[in-house]
C-alpha cells in the first residue's frame, strides 16, 4: 500500500527508464541498421586498403580538387542562400501579396522534384541555347557545364531547408518586442540585428547545416548541369561513381571515406555555433 501511494503521489515514479523501454530500444534499433551498420562497414572496408594506399588515393590530385569543389561551392552556396533565404522568408511571413501561397508552395520544388529533373532544367535554363545562359553568354559568362553550374544547383536544392528552418520562427515572434524596441528610439537596423537576428540566428544555423548537407551529397542535378571534367567542375560524389564504372571499388570507398569525414567534422562545427547561439540568446 505505501508503495502505491507513493508512485501515486510521486508522478515522477511513472516515467520509464529510457534503457529499458520499448521506444528506446526501437530508436536504437533502428538507427543502428539505417545508420551505425553502413558507416561502419564503409570504414571496415576502408582500413582494407591499408594505411598507405589510402592515403595516397585519398590525396590524389584529382580527389583534391573534387574536395575543393564539394565543399567550398556548398559552402558558398548555403552561405549566400543564407541570405536570400532569410529575405524570402522574411517576406513570406511579414507581407501579404497576390499569388503568396503559390510562391509559398514553390519553395519545395527541389523536395519534390526528382534531382535528374532539376539538372536538365538547370541546364536548358542556364546554357548558352538557354533564356538566362543566351543573355550571359555574350558577355564571356558561362554557367552550365562549368563551376558555375554546380553553384547554381547546390543554390537550388538548399534553398528550401534555410527558408522553410526559419519560417516558424518568424511566425512565432512578436511584434510587441519590435515596437517596444522603436519606443525606445532604436533604428530599424538595430531592431532587427539586436532583437530580431538573435532568436533567428540559431534557426539559421540549422537551416544552413541542411541545406549544406544536402548540398554536399546532391548527384543527380549536378552530374547534368555539370560537365563532369577532373581539375574542373568534379564533385566528390561524381568522382565515386566514375571509380566505381572502372570497378576501382577501393578508390571510391576511400573518397566516400574522406567525404563522411570532412562532413562530419563541419557539421559538428556548425552544431557547436548553433549551441553557442542558444546560450548567447
Amino acid at each position: 500500500m505505501a508503495v502505491a501511494e507513493s508512485r501515486i503521489h510521486n508522478p515522477k515514479s511513472k516515467v520509464q527508464n529510457p534503457k529499458f523501454s520499448l521506444p528506446w530500444g526501437i530508436t536504437i534499433g533502428y538507427l543502428t541498421i539505417m545508420l551505425l551498420l553502413p558507416v561502419t562497414a564503409l570504414l571496415l572496408q576502408a582500413s582494407e586498403v591499408g594505411l598507405t594506399e589510402f592515403w595516397r588515393i585519398a590525396t590524389s590530385a584529382i580527389a583534391l580538387s573534387a574536395y575543393n569543389v564539394t565543399f567550398v561551392t556548398a559552402l558558398v552556396a548555403t552561405a549566400v542562400n543564407g541570405v536570400f533565404g532569410l529575405l524570402i522568408a522574411w517576406v513570406l511571413v511579414r507581407y501579404n501579396f497576390p499569388l503568396k501561397r503559390v510562391v509559398d508552395a514553390a519553395i519545395d520544388l527541389p523536395f519534390a522534384l526528382p534531382t535528374a529533373v532539376a539538372g536538365l532544367t538547370l541546364a536548358n535554363v542556364y546554357s548558352e541555347n538557354g533564356w538566362i545562359g543566351s543573355l550571359l553568354a555574350p558577355f564571356g559568362i558561362k554557367i552550365a557545364f562549368s563551376r558555375f553550374g554546380v553553384f547554381v544547383a547546390m543554390l537550388f536544392i538548399s534553398l528550401p531547408f534555410i527558408v522553410r528552418a526559419l519560417q516558424p520562427v518568424l511566425q512565432e515572434m512578436e511584434h510587441d518586442i519590435e515596437e517596444a524596441a522603436w519606443s525606445l528610439g532604436a533604428s530599424k537596423f538595430q531592431t532587427f540585428w539586436q532583437v530580431i537576428f538573435p532568436p533567428l540566428f540559431p534557426a539559421l544555423l540549422t537551416g544552413i547545416a541542411l541545406g549544406f548537407s544536402r548540398a554536399v551529397g546532391e548527384y543527380g542535378s549536378i552530374v547534368i548541369v555539370s560537365s563532369n571534367i577532373a581539375f574542373k567542375d568534379l564533385i566528390a560524389s561524381v568522382l565515386i561513381f566514375q571509380r566505381l564504372e572502372q570497378y576501382d571499388y577501393a578508390g571510391a570507398t576511400v573518397i566516400g571515406t574522406v567525404l563522411l569525414g570532412i562532413s562530419l567534422l563541419i557539421l559538428l562545427a556548425i552544431n557547436l555555433l548553433q549551441a553557442w547561439g542558444k546560450r548567447y540568446q
